[in-house]
């Protein structure tokens, strides 16, 4: 395809994604008022033993609020069409190899990511609460500005999402011949350290029990990488060694 034609393809798939994108949108927009009630669960919770409350502190922010829900629900419910999109319009430059190594990293990534994020919305009750607990018992009220307190809720989902689909990143660095297994089980111990930390950050102190939850299966998830990028590094070894076998001079 010349670059003209690469170009009119490139607008057909965006122009096909947006459309997407927007009827999610739609959507997003009839169920937003749901999706409000349930991340303010956890004020009202506060509520029941201190002043808390949502914040819409301008005129248009209840509005701008739903824009922003619409928006993010529209591009989880149509990730389907424009993670196609992108597919579509990748797969004729990629060769048979790279074909099925995207394939994986797809077919992985992306319910790895959603999981992430349903666990990400468990454990965000318990930071809100352990974050008013710091708030003073008397002459203080909690005001949660509405825009920030979703933003809050949104990068933690995706923060704890992104942490669930890093182990298929390393998959994916050992199939390109970046990253060895015996780099990835070598790091085991900083790894599992740092997991511990970040599952102790995204839960409170006193709920060792939601840390664990989160962190075993990160834990296990690292480790299955490992397990992944062994495999295929044998493979390739033995290959190799075929490879030399037969090439060696008699």
């Amino acid at each position: 395809m010349s670059l003209g034609a690469h170009l009119v393809e490139l607008r057909k798939r965006l122009v096909l994604a947006a459309i997407g994108v927007g009827l999610g949108m739609v959507l997003g927009f009839v169920v937003s008022g749901w999706v409000i009630e349930q991340i303010t669960i956890p004020i009202e919770t506060i509520a029941e033993s201190r002043n808390a409350s949502l914040n819409f502190d301008t005129v248009t922010s209840s509005f701008d609020l739903r824009l922003k829900v619409a928006l993010t629900v529209g591009v989880v419910a149509s990730s389907p069409v424009w993670l196609y999109q992108i597919w579509a319009f990748l797969v004729p430059g990629l060769t048979r190899k790279e074909v099925l190594y995207a394939l994986g990293f797809l077919g992985s990534a992306v319910p790895l990511f959603l999981i992430g994020c349903s666990a990400g919305w468990l454990v965000m009750p318990h930071i809100v609460k352990l974050m008013a607990g710091f708030t003073p018992s008397e002459n203080a009220t909690n005001l949660y500005q509405a825009s920030y307190y979703y933003d809050f809720v949104l990068k933690l989902m995706l923060a704890v999402g992104i942490a669930f689909v890093l182990p298929v990143f390393l998959v994916l660095l050992n199939f390109v011949g970046v990253l060895s297994a015996a780099a990835i089980i070598g790091g085991w111990r900083i790894a599992i350290l740092v997991i511990v930390l970040f599952c102790a950050l995204a839960t409170p102190a006193a709920d060792v029990i939601s840390m664990f939850l989160l962190a075993i299966p990160m834990i296990v998830l690292y480790f299955a990488a490992y397990g992944v990028a062994w495999l295929h590094d044998r493979r390739a070894r033995r290959r190799s060694d075929a490879l030399a076998a037969e090439t060696a001079p008699l």
